[in-house]
């Protein structure tokens, strides 16, 4: 279990559609899954996709109780999130700021379903799904988009509406 390198938009990795997990029982995939934690509570994120430490499978892990990131957000529960599949349950989207740990400093005002049901397997193999609303179904279609090749920049409807956390919200960062 370490602290692991997030990559930064620009590498090729965080371009790639990753691969399913095949085998529940392989080791390495405790061993990823704790590394993804011990990365996300070191950089205070709200989720993390494996692509992002450098590992092409389709894993997510996301959650999130207190947070500096995110002063006055709901609760979302923690969660590991494997092979995911995410269904809109209806049209509706809204607009919210959104980070990433991999573009650092910055924000970006990203239109997102606003009611979804997603589902996939924990770390066990054990299949579930949840129907969710709001930040927790942001953080979750953010967090399966990295599985996909795409980076939240290139959901943003108007670029006025994407820059430094600073000058946008003059707020200091703590470097993501």
């Amino acid at each position: 279990m370490a602290v692991q390198k997030v990559l930064r938009m620009g590498d090729p990795l965080l371009w790639q559609v990753a691969e399913p997990v095949t085998n529940f029982h392989d080791p390495g995939l405790r061993t990823l899954i704790d590394d993804m934690f011990d990365t996300m509570d070191a950089m205070n994120g709200a989720g993390l996709a494996a692509p992002q430490i450098g590992v092409s499978l389709r894993v997510v892990i996301f959650g999130i109780e207190s947070n500096p990131r995110y002063p006055n957000i709901e609760p979302v529960p923690m969660t590991v999130l494997i092979n995911p599949i995410i269904e809109p349950l209806g049209d509706a989207m809204v607009e919210g700021w959104e980070g990433c740990l991999s573009v650092p400093g910055m924000r970006g005002l990203v239109p997102r379903y606003s009611h979804i049901r997603y589902s996939g397997y924990d770390q066990h193999g054990t299949r579930f799904e949840r129907e969710v609303r709001d930040f927790h179904a942001r953080v979750v279609q953010h967090e399966c988009d990295h599985l996909d090749g795409v980076l939240y920049p290139m959901r943003i409807r108007d670029m006025r509406n994407f820059g430094f956390q600073k000058e946008l919200m003059g707020e200091e960062t703590d470097g993501e």
